[in-house]
């Protein structure tokens, strides 16, 4: 695997259309007047996002792992107010299908990525030899 040198060249970045998508249907009339649930589903697709950024730039798979756990999780809340959605009639069934579609794949690819983690010998840049600092001349 190539050397990630950002957070957004991560494949699970693909977090970043989820929020998207959920901030678009969000915005519909629909969702007016739940406020709530509004900002409960649009807070958890950016847990999604942020958590994988945050993660990364700690600089260890050990910490970027739970980061991962957490964005992971969020997926889950995300999904599970989708139906909340759904049942409320804010969304439509197709509606549903797409944005829990895109959601598993998110989840899958985080999941894939947590697996490398896991299994790979690199334990972060924080943990690479580094040449020691060159005295000012």
């Amino acid at each position: 695997m190539a050397r990630i040198e950002r957070f957004e060249d991560i494949e699970a970045w693909k977090a970043r259309e989820l929020t998207r998508a959920v901030y678009q249907l969000t915005n519909a009339e629909r969702f007016a007047r739940d406020f709530k649930l509004k900002d409960q589903i649009r807070a958890a697709a950016v847990s999604v996002m942020s958590n994988i950024a945050e993660g990364f730039e700690r600089d260890g798979n050990r910490e970027f792992l739970q980061f991962l756990a957490t964005a992971k999780g969020s997926v889950g809340e995300v999904r599970s107010q989708l139906y909340v959605a759904l049942d409320a009639g804010y969304v439509t069934q197709n509606e549903l299908t797409a944005l829990t579609n895109l959601a598993i794949e998110v989840s899958r690819l985080i999941r894939g990525f947590m697996r490398y983690l896991s299994q790979t010998e690199i334990k972060g840049d924080k943990y690479r030899a580094h040449p020691p600092h060159s005295p000012l001349t």
